[in-house]
This record gives C-alpha cells, structure tokens and sequence, in this order.
C-alpha cells in the first residue's frame, strides 16, 4: 500500500494521474471500509504529495500567482461541491467515460508534436480568462467527485489554454490539485469520513515519491515531461478502459 502511495506520488508529480495508482490499492486493501471514507483518505494523502511538488517545482519554475491564484479558488469550491455529490450520485457512472476522455487527450498532444515545447504564457482577455476559470471550475467538480486523470486534463488545459511548456503545465497543475484536494478533504473531513492515520502514512509516502517525480521532471525538462505524459497516459486508457469493461461484464 505504502509502495503504490510512493510510486503514485511520482508519477502524479511529473504528469498526474496518481490516484489511479492510489485508490485501486485502497480498495483493494481494505474492501470493507465504505468508499467515502477511502475516496476522504486517499485526498488525505494526494494533498500531501501535491503540496510536496509544488513546492520542490516553486526551487525552479515561478508560479504566475496572479493566474494560478484565482484557478486555484474556483478548483477549491468546484470541488467542494463534487465531494458532496459523492452521496448523491454513484461516481461510477462516469467510469466508462474516463478511457474516452483520456483518449482524446492523448491524441490531441500527439497531433500537435509542439505543443507545450516552448514556454510563451497568453496575454488574457475577459473572455478568455472567464472560459480558462469555467474549465477549470468543471475539472475541480469532477475531481472532488470522481477524480481519475484529472492531473492530465490540467495539464492540457494550461498547455493549450495558458500557452505553458509541459514543465510549466505540469506545475500549474499540481498547483491546481492541491486546491481540489482541500476542497474535497474539507468535506470528506467535516463528515468524519477520513482515516487520519492511514491517511497521514500514504501522504508521507506519496509526497517522498512526489518530491523525487518533481526533481525528476525539473532535471529532464518538458521534452522529458511530453513523453512522460504520453506513456502514463497511455497506460491511464488501458487501465481504466479495462476497469470499465470488466464493470460492464459483471
């Protein structure tokens, strides 16, 4: 358990989608626990390596504040709000739609090869600054909720929508999730449904592997991260489109 944590803090530092890593070790060690309580934990233990990250990337690339800061709060309620949907609507109804979503992330960043290669942030108009936040706000509800690839659909939305390389992306990124983890901590803790200390272990781990996955992907540089991300994203639509398809066969 403690292995997948470190090894999901890795990998979610360079590209995301370490909870897809995280939450299947979760489930599958503890089958008895309700889901809430391990979806609470498992955000325990995201914002611990995302914070890692952030602050081993800050040594390196600087955080445009004055873009990052009001994502971030718009992340923060987004998600807010998709954690007390959890209740309500089973989070399994999306699975199906991950591996599509994911597909078509991948082939975006195939098609255009130099996107994200060089690092040249967009001057924002009203208009564009209101449907970054909008996009943002919709992939903070979703990971509050449900969570899986939300670390790549940030990625490409900084790439494509703030004009980042995939050094700076990727940093913008975990910057963004460490809002989206506090939100849905936020609920999932006021409900009483997170194991602090299972929790507090797997973030140990998970920030010691984000820490490393950050310096790993601050050394190589965004060639680095673009094939980091092409592979792990690879592997995220094989993943969850088995994991769909087996829920579909049961």
């Amino acid at each position: 358990m403690l292995c997948a944590a470190f090894f999901a803090g890795f990998v979610d530092a360079i590209v995301g989608g370490g909870g897809l890593i995280q939450l299947p070790a979760l489930l599958a060690g503890y089958p008895t626990t309700l889901p809430p309580v391990l979806l609470g934990t498992n955000k325990l233990g995201s914002i611990c390596g995302t914070t890692g990250a952030v602050l081993r990337y800050m040594r390196v690339v600087r955080i445009p504040a004055r873009v990052l800061l009001p994502a971030a709060a718009v992340a923060f309620v987004a998600a807010l709000g998709g954690a007390s949907l959890v209740s309500a609507v089973s989070p399994s109804l999306f699975r199906p739609l991950v591996p599509v979503m994911l597909t078509l992330v991948l082939i975006y960043v195939l098609w255009h090869k130099d996107l994200g290669a060089h690092h040249a942030p967009i001057a924002f108009s009203r208009r564009r600054a209101c449907l970054a936040l909008a996009a943002i706000g919709g992939i903070g509800l979703y990971d509050g909720f449900f969570g899986p690839g939300t670390g790549s659909f940030l990625m490409l939305l900084f790439i494509r929508f703030y004009g980042f390389d995939f050094l700076h992306a990727s940093m913008g990124a975990r910057t963004i999730n460490v809002a989206t983890n506090a939100g849905a901590l936020l609920l999932f803790g006021m409900h009483g449904e997170v194991n602090w200390g299972l929790g507090v272990a797997l973030g140990g781990c998970n920030a010691a592997g984000s820490v490393l996955g950050a310096h790993t992907a601050v050394k190589h540089g965004s060639k680095f991260v673009r094939v980091a991300f092409i592979a792990i994203v690879s592997a995220l639509i094989a993943k969850t489109g088995a994991d769909a398809w087996s829920l579909h066969h049961h």
